[in-house]
């Protein structure tokens, strides 16, 4: 115990500045989006460009090209949340159905299966098949989170969850730990805009 103590001692002095400031600004971003604030792109603009660096760096080559995707969906998000609302940002909630669902899951899986072989077999890419999912299933409920449809919490929640893994075993801390927050805050949006969507369909 005292060993895992003294590593993640040794592991919080070496986070760098940037990545202390990516965190911060992913929380701020996380927290605004469960409230339904506009706001939660700006914050995603600047966190996913610090992660781009951070990423490639670190040989994950697809989270690093998945943030170049968050930037671009933060532009994208902070339009529609702005723009086709009905009441300007007050985009409303909106949900899919099962059968949608699992054929983008199934989709997906494929997508995942093809790149994770590609990735292991002609680059230097770790952990190629677990990047290759937190990657292309978070590209998806990206996109789902912009349109503000209701499931992209539960989809989150696996993301993030494998998410922790991933970044704890190519030794940022930090943003391990940050994922597994992350985890918790994605239940706490599902909760959160569940109840909003319930009461949009009622009044």
């Amino acid at each position: 115990m005292s060993n895992f103590f003294e590593t993640f001692g040794q592991q919080i002095a070496a986070t760098s500045v940037w990545e202390w400031l990516a965190v911060a600004l992913a929380v701020a971003y996380l927290l605004l989006a469960i409230k339904e604030n506009i706001w939660c792109w700006v914050a995603a603009f600047f966190s996913t460009a610090i992660y781009t660096v951070l990423f490639f760096d670190v040989n994950l080559f697809m989270e690093s090209l998945l943030n170049i995707y968050y930037l671009l969906m933060a532009v994208y998000g902070f339009y529609l949340w702005r723009f086709t609302g009905r009441k300007g940002d007050d985009k409303p909630i909106s949900r899919w159905s099962f059968k949608t669902h699992l054929w983008w899951i199934i989709g997906l899986s494929v997508i995942v299966i093809v790149s994770g072989y590609l990735l292991d077999k002609y680059t230097t890419q770790d952990f190629a098949y677990i990047d290759s999912f937190t990657t292309w299933f978070a590209v998806f409920t990206t996109y789902l989170l912009a349109q503000k449809v209701l499931d992209n919490w539960l989809y989150w929640v696996v993301i993030d969850f494998v998410s922790v893994f991933l970044y704890w075993e190519k030794g940022l801390l930090i943003t391990a730990i940050l994922f597994a927050v992350y985890t918790l805050m994605a239940i706490v949006g599902w909760l959160g805009w569940k109840k909003h969507y319930e009461q949009q369909t009622t009044a």
